[in-house]
């Protein structure tokens, strides 16, 4: 089972590779949007702000979220750094149910990139 350490620089990666990425990734990753991202064997939820193309104000939370976020994550912490480290695919995933994402219609079409 991941540690919390490991999910925060897993989050803290996935930032970077966001910060980096160009093109289409770029423009995706552009939204200005309010994200949390519970790792539900941790009982933990990791809060912040997907803007300018990479995930900033990162804070963590004991259980669940304490208001909606815009866009929302769900899944166990290996998951999360599976995903990350690129040996999970995120529409396997979710489509089995492992990853759960919730956002609205407009901002699901423009995050199918980075997906």
């Amino acid at each position: 089972m991941a540690t919390l350490d490991q999910c925060r620089a897993a989050l803290d990666r996935l930032a970077q590779n966001l910060s980096a990425a160009d093109g289409s990734v770029r423009s995706a990753a552009a939204l200005d949007r309010s994200l949390s991202c519970r790792i539900t064997d941790l009982d933990v939820t990791f809060l912040g702000r997907l803007a300018d193309g990479t995930v900033q104000d990162l804070t963590s939370v004991p259980g669940p979220p304490p208001h909606k976020a815009e866009i929302r994550l769900s899944m166990a912490g290996d998951d999360l750094i599976a995903l990350v480290d690129g040996r999970l695919n995120f529409a396997k995933a979710w489509g089995t149910g492992r990853v759960k994402l919730e956002a609205g219609l407009r901002d699901l079409l423009r995050l199918r990139t980075l997906l």
